[in-house]
Formats: C-alpha cells, sequence, structure tokens
C-alpha cells in the first residue's frame, strides 16, 4: 500500500474561467502502482483517508474518505450528517495522476469538476 497525498483544485467554469486554487481539496488516500484508488487499502486504513475542504471566504472543512456499500465513494465531514457527504462520480474509476479532473456534489447540490494538481 502506498498513502498519498492529493491535492484538487477548481477546474475552468463560468465561476472561475483559470480555475482556481483557492477552492479545493486535499486527502489521503492509498493508491495503486498507477494511480488508482486501492479499495482494500482504504477500508484497511479508513482514519488515515482524510479530507480537508478548502474554499476561499469559508472555514475549512476537515473529515474522511468513504466507501459506501451500494459501491459509491464520498467525502464525509466531522460534525455533518450522512446526508450532508459529498458524492464523487466514479471515483474508483480515476487515475489520480497530475492533470486528469475529478467530478464532486457539494453541499450545494452543484457537481464541479476539479484538476488533479498534485499527487504525493
Amino acid at each position: 500500500m502506498t498513502m498519498k497525498t492529493i491535492l484538487l483544485e477548481l477546474a475552468r467554469n463560468p465561476d472561475h474561467p483559470e480555475g482556481s486554487s483557492a477552492h479545493g481539496y486535499i486527502f489521503r488516500a492509498p493508491l495503486t502502482p498507477d494511480g488508482m484508488l486501492d479499495k482494500a487499502a482504504v477500508s484497511a486504513h479508513q482514519a488515515e483517508c482524510t479530507v480537508r475542504r478548502f474554499w476561499a471566504g469559508q472555514p475549512d472543512e476537515m473529515g474522511h474518505l468513504r466507501h459506501r456499500r451500494n459501491g459509491s465513494w464520498t467525502f464525509h465531514y466531522t460534525g455533518m450528517d450522512s446526508d450532508e457527504d459529498e458524492p464523487i462520480f466514479k471515483f474508483d474509476r480515476h487515475h489520480f495522476v497530475e492533470g486528469e479532473y475529478v467530478s464532486i456534489t457539494e453541499h450545494d447540490g452543484v457537481q464541479r469538476t476539479f484538476r488533479v494538481a498534485s499527487v504525493k
């Protein structure tokens, strides 16, 4: 298992035509050698799979990466109910390498696209 720290930054959109490094996520997760989530390792190391959501003008939110029984993935934040989790579209099919894109449905119900800015 190789635990990685992945930085996601807001991709270009109508509100941020150049994208934004002030809006995004930093999360830790075990990845396979080709950059995909290692599902078994996530289950075995759940407490280490953390997330921090940062958004300009708002306090950071801290939580964990969760794999649900139905096969979906979410970011779950401390102090929030499960119905407030942020679902991540086809998270287990993504290769987490710089330049790739990930879609996340945020608290406001809007699905936004984020670019993988770094994997360390």
